[in-house]
């Protein structure tokens, strides 16, 4: 039976709405760590290390479509609640197409200053050339993958997200299927390009189908049409949706900061190891990520039609099951740090060494990292962009830059791992404070 917003969510049914959701963020993870896999084992270390030097830069620009995927959907959801469902048709064209322009320009941009922006990294020799290579292949495809970031969050408020999975498998197994044909089969000065063109092509399969599936006459609540610009309309998605852009940004940005440590402390090794936990930690965090792009039209709908009662069950059930989420991913992470490094850099002993022994402590942070992703969202699917915003900004820039210029301090190559753990502790505090002190919000 289809499940609509405006339902009773028991457990059950929260679950099956937002495993779809769940399930899209994670198979996005898995299809980059499958990128991650053939570019370390079949182009090398220093390809591998340049891939995850430059990401946060291209994470960076691609943020503008998380930002008004997430903020405009909760606009929209809203606006179903209220039951203005042409009105809410027309945001959604709006922010799409505000979107895809920025990105464009993003991408153009990029392309033009991506050579200065990766010396300001660090990059030189070899891993700079690597670094601008990659780079320019990805920001071609970067409005696809703008559309595919902002539609991930729409095809949930489309009563859809189903749909999301299907798009986010088919991107996938593009990626996949050309990483296995190009990268191990073309000859070494090619192999990371080859990688690229994979990533490209998977990214422009994502934005693709759905915005050819949202400009025709479909059975979703969602449908692109005309419309006209609204300044109020796009500054109140911006506000809604700054919560998970500057948390994309803050994340992007202390990856350079970790990076600049790991180069001062380990050398490459320290940035080869870190891309791996980062590949890992995408799948755990996109578990908690697609939670909260499940449920935030859910909570945005009850919110516009004011359901109190529906919201503080919403909130409840969210956080004791994010709670017990986090203590599986916790006791996964101890039990495959070994194998899932091996995967990646088996191949080096001391690399090896070096990456087992940090993702054992960096994974402590799985425990903790869902209490504050859900709250953001939580609060962004109430219109509180405010709220949302500083719980993402503490945490990722603030909590994290000041752990891991501290930490290494006190405990050396060990004291980057742990900066993260005790980031995600800080934030969880500050999440509980919030919702304390934000009650009334809810209508508690």
């Amino acid at each position: 039976m289809k499940i609509q917003l405006s339902d009773h969510f028991t457990y059950g049914r929260l679950i099956r709405f937002t495993l779809p959701s769940i399930a899209m963020m994670i198979f996005t993870s898995i299809y980059g760590v499958v990128d991650g896999f053939f570019v370390s084992n079949f182009a090398g270390k220093t390809p591998f290390a340049a891939v995850n030097l430059i990401m946060p830069f291209l994470m960076i620009v691609a943020t503008i479509g998380f930002m008004f995927g997430t903020g405009g959907s909760a606009i929209v959801a809203q606006t179903f609640g209220k039951g203005d469902s042409e009105r809410a048709n027309r945001y959604f064209s709006l922010f799409t197409f505000t979107a895809l322009g920025l990105g464009v320009l993003a991408a153009v941009l990029g392309f033009l200053f991506i050579r200065p922006i990766s010396i300001a990294l660090g990059a030189e020799g070899e891993l700079l050339n690597c670094c601008v290579l990659y780079a320019r292949i990805i920001l071609a495809a970067l409005p696809f993958y703008v559309l595919q970031l902002l539609f991930q969050s729409f095809f949930a408020a489309a009563e859809k997200p189903q749909l999301g999975f299907v798009v986010t498998l088919l991107a996938g197994l593009t990626n996949i299927l050309l990483d296995a044909l190009l990268v191990p089969l073309l000859p070494q000065p090619h192999k990371l390009a080859g990688a690229a063109i994979a990533t490209a092509l998977s990214q422009t399969v994502g934005g693709g189908i759905p915005l050819l599936y949202f400009f025709r006459k479909n059975s979703s609540l969602l449908r692109l049409g005309s419309t006209r610009f609204e300044g109020r309309a796009v500054l109140r998605a911006v506000g809604n949706g700054t919560s998970e852009f500057m948390s994309n940004i803050s994340m992007s940005l202390v990856s350079m900061l970790y990076n600049l440590q790991l180069l001062r402390y380990a050398g490459e090794n320290g940035v080869a190891a870190y891309g791996v936990m980062m590949y890992v930690s995408l799948i755990f965090s996109g578990t908690f990520i697609g939670y909260s792009i499940g449920t935030s039209p859910v909570v945005g709908y009850h919110y516009g039609a004011q359901n109190h009662t529906e919201l503080h069950g919403l909130l409840h059930q969210s956080l004791r099951m994010t709670g017990g989420f986090g203590l599986l991913m916790l006791a996964a992470g101890q039990l495959l740090a070994m194998p899932l490094a091996r995967i990646f850099v088996g191949y080096d002993p001391a690399l090896l060494d070096l990456t087992v022994s940090g993702f054992r402590i960096f994974a402590l942070s799985f425990s903790l990292m869902g209490f504050a992703i859900f709250g953001s969202g939580f609060f962004t699917a109430l219109g509180d962009g405010l709220t949302s915003a500083l719980i993402s900004f503490l945490r990722t820039l603030v909590f994290q830059a000041g752990a891991v210029l501290l930490m290494p301090r006190l405990w050396g190559i060990n004291g980057v791992w742990a900066s993260v753990v005790v980031a995600e502790g800080m934030a969880m505090l500050l999440c509980a404070i919030f919702l304390a002190a934000k009650r009334g919000k809810y209508g508690y």
